[in-house]
């Protein structure tokens, strides 16, 4: 069993939702969802069990989202080094791009540099909105 982490409610583990208040599971600050003991806003473990309290702020985004803008230019200017793949974290495409251009000794650059251009293209018109965990770009 789990306990709700808006209202402490003990839930089934196979619950979406709180049956009591809705919330969805694992949302909320409140409760401690191994013990239900009660708990503050950023605290990272719960006091009484020690359980880590994954969900520590819900207005507060942890994620980091990578900009749209630095990706594009980075696309369209270093592209032939797989420079925004890497900053998107696309990591096996960037190192491809790199190698074609190094290891030809910038022979085959324009053929990364076109590639890297068409990427800078598709992610202005939102073909390419999402970085390499699948974290939407921000504007």
């Amino acid at each position: 069993m789990a306990y709700c982490r808006n209202c402490g409610t003990e839930m089934p583990d196979i619950a979406k939702v709180c049956p009591r208040c809705g919330t969805v599971k694992g949302a909320g600050v409140n409760f401690c969802p191994v013990c239900g003991e009660p708990t503050r806003a950023g605290m990272a473990a719960c006091i009484k069990c020690g359980a880590a309290l994954a969900n520590i702020d819900p207005n507060v985004t942890s994620i980091k989202q990578k900009s749209k803008i630095v990706a594009i230019l980075f696309g369209v200017f270093l592209g032939m080094f797989g420079v925004h793949n890497f900053y998107l974290g696309y990591t096996a495409k960037a190192v491809t791009q790199l190698f074609i251009t190094v290891i030809t000794c910038c022979i085959c650059a324009p053929v990364s540099a076109i590639w890297g251009f068409i990427e800078g293209i598709l992610i202005i018109c939102g073909e390419i909105s999402t970085d390499g965990k699948g974290n939407p770009l921000k504007e």
